[in-house]
């Protein structure tokens, strides 16, 4: 009963008819690791899962996981992973809210050029570009940093860059309630450059709008001819 109670409650992949080696080891508690004989490993150690699924990985395209240079791969990637998609444990709404402010100012904001990086979720390769985040403020500014880190929290997770703006632009006008808020994103797809069509020049664009950005001709103007005016000195 506790093997059958062990297999449907942690390895619910496990297939009926198989049979299993089962290794129960205690380090600092009792961790139980199942290979079948289909040679698939299996283990209630997420971490071990998810090194032995990059080992599965790098032996399907045709490497030696035992390799030397190879030895440590496995829990380096899972390191990185935590980082790279380290958006998915954070809210974005309660960053924004940790930071607003009274103010009379009901002219435009905005932060240019916040560099990203996120990954496509359809071949999971690198996104990389700038975003642009303007808001006109109705009563509240937010810190001037929550909106770079806003844009971790979104970009830090699988997407695609016309999902990534709109969430960018809707977590801002739900938490703020500004007048209005802008986004735009310029960004090179690895997917576009490293396989398939092979367009290394290309850069895709998207524009998210709400409210007076919307509504209003003169903002949406004004905020497109700020985004594209040279930078400048930084001082």
């Amino acid at each position: 009963m506790f093997l059958v109670y062990l297999f449907t409650k942690n390895f619910p992949q496990v297939l009926l008819g198989d049979w299993y080696y089962i290794i129960i080891s205690a380090n600092s508690c009792y961790s139980i690791t199942i290979k079948t004989s289909k040679g698939i490993v299996l283990s209630d150690n997420k971490n071990s899962e998810f090194e032995n699924a990059v080992k599965v990985m790098m032996h399907h395209v045709g490497e030696d996981p035992k390799r030397e240079g190879l030895i440590d791969t496995p829990a380096r990637v899972r390191k990185a992973y935590e980082f790279i998609y380290g958006g998915y444990k954070e809210n974005p709404a309660e960053i924004l809210k940790k930071a607003l402010f009274t103010t009379s100012n009901d002219e435009m904001v905005l932060v240019k050029d916040i560099e990203f990086y996120s990954t496509c979720e359809h071949h999971l390769l690198p996104i990389i570009g700038r975003v642009h985040v303007a808001y006109i403020p109705d009563g509240k500014v937010v810190g001037l940093s929550k909106i770079p880190r806003v844009v971790n929290v979104f970009s830090r997770r699988m997407q695609i860059q016309e999902q990534l703006t709109e969430q960018i632009a809707d977590a801002i006008m739900d938490t703020i309630a500004p007048k209005g808020v802008g986004v735009v994103i310029q960004a090179r797809h690895m997917c576009m450059e490293m396989r398939g069509v092979e367009k290394i020049n290309s850069t895709t664009t998207s524009s998210a709008l709400r409210g007076l950005f919307k509504k209003d001709e003169k903002t949406r103007s004004e905020f497109f001819s700020l985004i594209n005016s040279p930078t400048g000195n930084r001082y």
